[in-house]
């Protein structure tokens, strides 16, 4: 297994103030490992979005550690790590019509990163026209402004933007969720492809099990701030243990008509669990494979493995 690049440890987020506090994430906890594309699925309001946020230091955490190649980056860190940091790690937002500034050039889009940088305006240039080529847009498109393009070209500008830091490690919130279906396919190949040419870390995070079945390789699912359920991608498609995650994949469209008109939705009901005695642990079931649920949901869970 390659190396460990991003931990998250017992991390909550809470909004609010000490008289009305409202916890968003609680006690989150998973390893990402370089080189790999880790999926967070959830519904809307779940948190997967804060946990992206709070790993790229927008929002701060309440408890728990975020470390990334062994160095802790929540909290009060020295500017030299914050530097860094924002350097390695960068951030793909859900909407491209609502993420670049409309009285801005391209030019200036994707290269506001590096301005504080002692390169030349000539240097400059060229590496925008560099990140630009990276994600399919010709070089000219640097003079113009972003209401000149469509969705799927404006959220390949987000993508350069976030190309030109160098990075290590996206995060890739919802990407494609304000797309035309027509053009999904093709932003999901392009992050594939740079993946593999800038040896990249991703964390995808979207509300689409289909979609990131296509391009994670493991998923972790979250309901309202707690995670329920992390393992392979394929593994939690054959055999997905918590309540909510098969409701999730119950919802997941059929490519056969006939299969799809019969299909039978699984709703969760949360007052479905008695946590009042016997408490929910986090467990890892079998290798690779965490579920969260009490002593006696343990043992259900096992026994839908052996069968």
């Amino acid at each position: 297994m390659s190396e460990v690049l991003l931990q998250l440890k017992d991390v909550t987020v809470r909004f609010g103030n000490r008289f009305h506090p409202f916890t968003a994430v609680n006690r989150v906890s998973f390893d990402i490992h370089r080189g790999e594309t880790f999926g967070l699925v959830g519904e809307s309001g779940s948190g997967k979005t804060t946990i992206g946020r709070a790993i790229i230091r927008i929002h701060p955490t309440y408890e728990g550690e975020i470390l990334y190649d062994g160095q802790k980056i929540n909290g009060h860190i020295d500017k030299a790590l914050d530097k860094a940091i924002t350097r390695k790690i960068q951030m793909i937002f859900q909407d491209p019509m609502a993420s670049l500034n409309e009285r801005a050039k391209v030019d200036y889009i994707v290269s506001e990163g590096i301005y504080s940088d002692p390169i030349s305006r000539e240097k400059r240039r060229e590496m925008v026209e560099e990140a630009l080529m990276d994600v399919g847009l010709l070089p000219e498109f640097a003079s113009r402004f972003p209401h000149e393009f469509s969705g799927g070209q404006r959220q390949r500008i987000g993508i350069a933007r976030a190309l030109i830091m160098q990075p290590e490690f996206i995060i890739a919130d919802e990407p494609i969720s304000a797309l035309d279906v027509s053009i999904r396919a093709q932003v999901l190949n392009l992050l594939g492809e740079l993946q593999k040419k800038r040896a990249l870390t991703y964390l995808f995070i979207s509300h689409d099990l289909s979609v990131m079945r296509f391009i994670c390789d493991r998923i972790a699912v979250i309901h309202l701030g707690h995670l329920v359920e992390l393992a392979e991608t394929e593994k939690l498609f054959r055999h997905p243990l918590h309540p909510y995650t098969r409701a999730l994949l119950s919802a997941v469209p059929q490519p056969d008509p006939i299969s799809e008109k019969h299909k039978v939705l699984t709703v969760y009901d949360p007052s479905m669990h008695d946590y009042s005695v016997d408490k929910p642990v986090w467990t890892e079931i079998e290798p690779g494979h965490f579920v969260l649920g009490n002593q006696k949901e343990l043992e259900e869970y096992r026994g839908k493995l052996g069968e």
